[in-house]
């Protein structure tokens, strides 16, 4: 039985959902398996993001601290940064970490999260995405390369797919696949329990 997580790093209510989430995969049932699938946000670009967009993602943040008192977030990042709205880089980084080492999956998604809502560091700037490699421990010059291998890249590809195809249209999204069938799993964001009933219900 696999219990589908579709996120992006760079995405800001998975960060809200982020205790949550670690919870939920903490108290499930032994016969369920967690599969992180990368919806991919936005692609990749060199363009600045536009004003009206910045504005709409710290409005986003600001709003998201309404339900969620406890998610912090570092606004000097649209000050000190050059905010592109591109974030396949992070999630080609989460893959190319799997790929040397399957434990170092969630630490990337951690890290990546932490540069960018608590440090006010750009992930969608390779260069914030191998020092993090090197801070979780990762082979940096083994991780570089990864990044811009067409194996990583196509991993990231049949992710969205994946996502596509399973018609997900916003992150983060539970589905819970029990022989062949997908059922969508209700969640909040201060308390796992509403999602672990449902899974439990389901996996008997």
């Amino acid at each position: 039985m696999n219990l589908y997580y579709f996120h992006d790093p760079m995405c800001s209510w998975c960060w809200a959902f982020r205790p949550i989430w670690q919870e939920v995969v903490t108290r499930l049932p032994d016969n369920v398996v967690v599969k992180r699938i990368l919806g991919g946000l936005a692609p990749d670009t060199d363009q600045p993001m536009p004003t009206e967009m910045q504005a709409k993602l710290k409005g986003i943040w600001q709003k998201i601290q309404q339900p969620v008192p406890g998610t912090a977030f570092n606004f000097d990042f649209w000050t000190t940064c050059i905010p592109r709205r591109s974030t396949y880089a992070a999630c080609r980084a989460v893959i190319a970490a799997r790929e040397q080492d399957s434990v170092k999956e969630e630490a990337m998604i951690l890290a990546i999260q932490q540069a960018y809502y608590l440090h006010a560091k750009n992930p969608a700037d390779m260069s914030t995405l191998f020092a993090l490699a090197s801070d979780i421990g990762l082979d940096r010059e083994r991780f570089e390369a990864n990044m811009t291998s067409a194996v990583v890249n196509q991993a990231l590809m049949r992710d969205i797919e994946f996502t596509q195809t399973l018609n997900v249209k916003g992150f983060p999204t539970l589905l819970l696949e029990n022989q062949g069938i997908v059922t969508a799993i209700d969640y909040d964001y201060t308390s796992a329990n509403n999602a672990l009933r449902q899974i439990e219900h389901l996996s008997q």
